[in-house]
């Protein structure tokens, strides 16, 4: 559809009118040469004065209502405005926080097929079902074992991402568990987050022995900056070392953080998990939209300048090819 952008400007159209109807008329002053025998000379040659007045008839008064209504019509800014065009955004940035210290290679998980496998490779079939269903989400990876490390940014393109969590292997970030140091690194991440909603899913089998900041002193630092961290438990809690995995240190970030904990000792618990995840973190997509305009200001203004040179035209082939007549004789009295 069409629509006038500056629909005032059709306030000015009675302008001419009223600069006719209050102003005073236009007058200039000419030599003349006064002739005390003008009426006998006139009626010797057969001809009677004529009248002074602005030339052109009714036609030319038409012509010019016309074309300033022309001008008007395009100072309006007529405009076509086309379908409006959607363009969907995010709102939610989610990190995953997988630990890969040494205990990830024990091998009490199945796999799809029945077979053993260890906790890591459990682990990246399951999250990378999640990613595949979380294609609105903006979604980053950490891994941490003695240290933590970005593997991933923030990103829409999941299929890199898949690629990037399949390069991660266990022990590259070192033998030991430094989860206080994961929490850290995600906040500091999720500083550059343009999203409201940011959420940290952590996944451990151990417990912390490596970080440089407290679990607890990290996910209080969490809820300040806003952040929801789900905490995922693997591990044995009667086991000892960095086997061992603090269920209760888990439970504690994830209260704190106003998110949940989850318990998940084989595969098919590690799928609850994510499924429970995507019900309690359902699809939040942000709309945006934007309706383009094309400029039709050049219709009314080339009509209106088409007009003016085809009248001054016709004009001139007029007088041009008209029969001569004899000037007209104009009172000077």
């Amino acid at each position: 559809m069409w629509q006038f952008d500056y629909p005032w400007v059709v306030l000015l159209l009675p302008l001419p009118w009223l600069a006719y109807r209050y102003l005073g008329a236009y007058r200039e002053a000419h030599s003349a040469l006064r002739v005390p025998f003008f009426a006998a000379m006139s009626r010797a040659i057969g001809q009677q004065p004529g009248s002074p007045g602005a030339g052109g008839g009714r036609w030319q008064l038409l012509l010019n209502l016309l074309v300033w209504a022309l001008v008007m019509a395009a100072c309006a800014r007529p405009v076509w405005v086309e379908q409006a065009i959607e363009h969907e955004q995010p709102i939610r940035d989610m990190m995953l926080a997988i630990d890969i210290s040494q205990s990830m290679q024990t091998q009490d998980y199945t796999d799809a097929n029945g077979a053993q496998s260890d906790r890591l490779t459990a682990v990246k079939g399951v999250v990378r079902d999640f990613i595949a269903q979380r294609k609105d989400d903006r979604i980053g990876l950490i891994v941490f074992g003695t240290g933590a490390y970005p593997q991933a940014p923030f990103t829409l393109d999941h299929a890199s991402l898949e690629v990037l969590l399949d390069e991660v292997g266990i022990g590259m970030a070192g033998p030991n568990t430094a989860l206080g140091d994961a929490i850290g690194l995600s906040i500091k991440l999720f500083e550059k987050a343009k999203e409201q909603e940011k959420v940290l899913i952590l996944l451990t089998d151990g417990n912390d022995t490596a970080s440089a900041i407290t679990p607890a002193h990290a996910a209080q630092l969490a809820r300040q900056q806003g952040v929801v961290v789900h905490t995922i438990g693997i591990g044995d809690p009667q086991a000892s070392g960095e086997a061992k995995v603090d269920l209760a240190a888990l439970q504690g970030i994830a209260k704190a953080t106003g998110g949940r904990f989850f318990r998940a000792d084989d595969r098919q618990a590690l799928q609850a998990v994510y499924a429970t995840l995507d019900q309690i973190t359902p699809h939040k997509v942000k709309t945006l939209s934007h309706q383009p305009k094309r400029d039709l200001f050049w219709l009314p203004l080339g009509a209106a300048l088409l007009l003016l040179v085809l009248s001054h035209t016709l004009a001139a082939l007029f007088s041009r090819f008209s029969p001569q007549r004899q000037p007209s004789v104009q009172s000077g009295r």
